[in-house]
């Protein structure tokens, strides 16, 4: 784990920065003093309930109940936060603190038409008209509206005048084949679907209405379908009807604080995708704690994420009003017509806060692109990346072709807590290869196999006490069975995520991979992440999976490298040993692979994440369709070189 230092928080920074003037209001209001982070972190973890509510109360939560307390007790699952608190979530984003009128609320960009801008009293406007709409087709708290649209205006504004009614909002990008679409929205039957017609991705129009007619077919629930034209626009538009004038006011319902808000879905990749069920307050206070304290946003910022509504990216990136920033919406390829686009946006509006992933900065790397050359960057002080751990080259990357100046915060967390948990702060270092902290509120620890926490060791992730975004629950599940083997099944009332973490002497975390795709070798644990960084640093690799076939009778086992080579070339000997030198010397012998295969391609999901799991279950003779839903994958037809493997014999 590297130290190196590769930027260090300014001398004023609790002059300047949110957190830093939280801890001011904590010392005023409180009697609360922190001589730094670590001291701030653990009290935010050990009194739980004092933290929580410094929260509701330091960004001044509109609600219209008062909490009577802020949970009823620590035990998890089933921890029951701000009882007697109503509230709405859509009523807190649209407040807008620090914002006029006039001032921008949403900038979005895209490739199928031209920039739009929305400010903060037309997005409200057209909130008011969308609530109306949904009211006239008898939409009202837990109802549930399905969007099949991409990152744009329309469907933000569809999810807060949802929210703003109390009924139950669900997304997925128009990229989802049907088959996904319904394994997700047949489990929670929505009565009204908004879809658009289709969408452009760099230069190619993709028509979605066969989709649409096939997903409406398939959901008997839907009584009213409404379409955006967006794709060939022009005519008499559904979303027009829809959100036609009216004169009923903007309001909003007042809900109890775990009032369903939305329904997200974990990848899908085996089995029908789990349904996570998130509530008004809990999302709205984790957002407002992480988007102001860690990662600085204010009313003077402009917050850009790349993702797509299927990710749960998109829901944190569009709280960004509650803490008064503009958010930048794009749709499209961000490939197209060159890795620059989303560096030539940045440059076009002028963002502060750039988000990525991981395997979209290494490619930039790969590339060798270096956008403060070509692009007008002085705005941006802050860059997020997540997804995939990134590895220190990553981090040298971002701060040699980038900016020196700004803060790189690589963050961790998953769609079943819809944030970060840990992450990046304003007080603490940048240190090349490491995320920075855990995140506040954030119980995170490194656990050994017998639930004992370790440092500067290899230990499964897990979160030791409740914090409010935890799901309310998954949908369809009265006795939150399914909930408790998700997540309470190991470590009983001790939330396990499923990830590896390293946690060090000074707070800083590595994320190493999935524990469920454990590289088990002589009885040591090994990380993925680490493989992928040493073999996609050679020129000659494009792409890489690696898995570990156990023996059943107590043999090593064979661990197996795949790899998709540059402009196509072949995987011949000395390439093959060149791998294994690297990833001898780089990391250690363990880490040798027992065969090295070439691929077309890296079975990866809607949002990038690989597939090592169910790679594993079809090299070990499960089918495709058992081991994997083609519907949640970027690429399903790269299954077909590991099905064809299987059949062949990989060794």
């Amino acid at each position: 784990m590297s130290n190196e230092v590769l930027w260090t928080p300014p001398s004023d920074v609790r002059e300047t920065s949110r957190i830093g003037h939280y801890l001011g209001w904590l010392e005023r209001e409180r009697g609360l003093a922190f001589a730094d982070y670590e001291a701030l972190r653990q009290w935010s973890v050990l009194d739980v309930a004092a933290f929580w509510r410094s929260i509701w109360d330091y960004f001044e939560v509109v609600s219209h109940t008062p909490p009577a307390e802020v949970l009823t007790d620590r035990e998890m699952p089933g921890t029951r936060w701000f009882p007697g608190a109503t509230l709405n979530y859509a009523e807190n984003v649209l407040r807008m603190p620090g914002r006029a009128g006039d001032d921008p609320a949403v900038i979005a960009h895209g490739q199928t038409r031209a920039p739009q801008t929305l400010t903060k009293d037309q997005l409200r406007d057209g909130v008011r008209r969308c609530a109306a709409g949904l009211r006239r087709l008898g939409v009202g708290p837990g109802d549930r509206v399905a969007a099949y649209a991409p990152n744009i205006p329309e469907t933000y504004v569809l999810m807060l005048a949802t929210a703003s009614l109390g009924a139950i909002f669900s997304s997925c990008a128009p990229e989802f084949g049907t088959r996904s679409v319904c394994d997700r929205w047949q489990q929670i039957e929505p009565k009204v679907l908004v879809a658009v017609d289709g969408y452009r991705y760099g230069d190619k129009p993709v028509d979605r209405r066969a989709e649409v007619a096939a997903i409406r077919e398939a959901l008997p629930s839907v009584e009213h379908l409404v379409m955006i034209d967006y794709l060939a626009p022009g005519g008499e538009s559904g979303w027009d009807a829809l959100t036609a004038p009216t004169d009923e006011p903007l309001t909003f319902a007042a809900l109890p604080f775990d009032h369903p808000l939305y329904v997200l879905y974990s990848s899908g990749t085996t089995g029908l995708p789990k349904p996570i069920v998130h509530g008004h307050g809990g999302i709205l206070l984790e957002h407002l704690k992480m988007l102001a304290l860690h990662h600085d946003l204010g009313p003077a910022d402009r917050f850009f994420w790349f993702t797509t509504t299927g990710w749960m990216m998109w829901n944190f990136l569009v709280s960004g009003p509650a803490v008064g920033a503009t958010i930048v919406l794009f749709d499209g390829n961000p490939g197209a017509p060159s890795l620059d686009t989303l560096w030539a946006l940045a440059e076009d509006t002028r963002t502060t806060y750039f988000g990525t992933s991981a395997p979209f900065l290494l490619a930039c790397r790969k590339s060798e692109l270096i956008p403060k050359a070509d692009h007008d960057l002085s705005a941006l002080r802050g860059l997020g990346s997540t997804g995939a751990p990134l590895p220190p080259e990553g981090f040298a990357w971002v701060y040699a072709a980038v900016s020196d100046t700004l803060q790189l915060q690589s963050l961790s967390g998953g769609t079943d807590v819809c944030t970060g948990f840990v992450g990046g702060v304003p007080l603490l270092p940048v240190r090349s290869g490491e995320i920075a902290c855990r995140a506040l509120g954030a119980a995170v620890e490194a656990y050994a196999p017998d639930g004992t926490p370790v440092r500067d060791q290899l230990g499964e992730l897990v979160i030791t006490e409740p914090m409010p975004s935890m799901p309310v629950g998954f949908w369809n599940d009265p006795d939150a069975s399914r909930y408790r083997e998700a997540y309470f099944d190991v470590y009983p009332g001790v939330w396990r995520h499923g990830d590896w973490i390293t946690i060090n002497e000074h707070g800083g975390c590595v994320i190493t991979g999935r524990s469920d795709a454990t590289l088990n070798r002589g009885g040591v644990r090994l990380g993925t992440a680490e493989f992928y960084s040493v073999v996609e640093g050679l020129p000659e690799i494009a792409d890489s999976l690696v898995v570990h076939l156990e023996d059943n009778e107590g043999g090593a086992g064979e661990l197996l490298l795949f790899v998709v080579t540059t402009d196509g070339r072949d995987l011949d000997g000395d390439l093959t040993a060149k791998i294994a030198k690297e990833l001898r010397s780089a990391l250690s012998p363990r880490h040798v692979p027992d065969a090295v295969y070439r691929v077309a391609g890296v079975p990866r999901t809607l949002s990038g994440k690989k597939l090592e799991v169910p790679v594993k279950k079809i090299l070990t003779g499960a089918s495709v369709d058992d081991a994997a839903a083609k519907g949640a994958l970027a690429n399903p037809e790269s299954l077909a070189a590991f099905e064809k493997l299987a059949r062949e014999g990989v060794s």
